[in-house]
């Protein structure tokens, strides 16, 4: 299995993040589970990837020309493809996903974690797609999706398909036993 982790390229401001990064890491090498991400060696990126090849794992990272031209390219992977853009980046982190999870992070993994969860309610793809809700770090985030349902805007099927999850072992049953509603359309 290969999941897609979306996170941050800063560390955040709380150690538990960082913490966080380095046991899923950890125990998706444990399990046999491939990391795919955005192939960045700062901040919680690099901390899950250099998790999950320290518990020898594999690793296979996905980055735009302009940012491994910036020196910000983890060099010790499994697999790095350098891709044209970020929108090539996520496709290809699409493609390869067998789930998507994000941990907490900035900008970039807002986008990419609303994005993946649009193309499953629009039946793109079947995946689960799963926030990893380290201390409570998107209970603010769910208190606007859930009223996103309340005034109409979603319905609560696809609301749920948006997985909440605060340790491993729901991590790992929520993408295994993930069951996809019927498409928006």
């Amino acid at each position: 299995m290969k999941v897609t982790v979306f996170c941050g390229a800063s560390f955040g401001h709380n150690p538990v993040y960082q913490q966080a990064a380095t046991e899923l890491g950890q125990f998706f090498a444990q399990q046999d589970i491939e990391l795919v991400f955005g192939g960045g060696h700062v901040g919680l990126m690099g901390t899950i990837a250099d998790a999950v090849l320290e518990a020898g794992g594999r690793v296979h990272g996905v980055i735009p020309e302009y940012l491994q031209s910036r020196e910000l390219a983890h060099e010790g992977l499994t697999t790095l493809e350098v891709v044209a853009d970020m929108h090539a980046r996520k496709a290809r982190m699409a493609e390869l996903a067998d789930a998507f999870v994000a941990l907490p992070g900035g900008i970039g993994t807002l986008e990419e974690l609303f994005e993946v969860w649009t193309w499953g309610q629009l039946g793109h793809h079947a995946k689960p797609v799963v926030l990893y809700n380290v201390n409570g770090f998107y209970d603010r985030l769910l208190t606007f999706v859930h009223s996103l349902a309340e005034e109409g805007f979603i319905k609560p099927a696809h609301s749920d398909m948006l997985q909440v999850v605060d340790n491993l072992q729901a991590l790992l049953t929520a993408v295994q036993h993930y069951q996809a509603p019927a498409n928006k359309w």
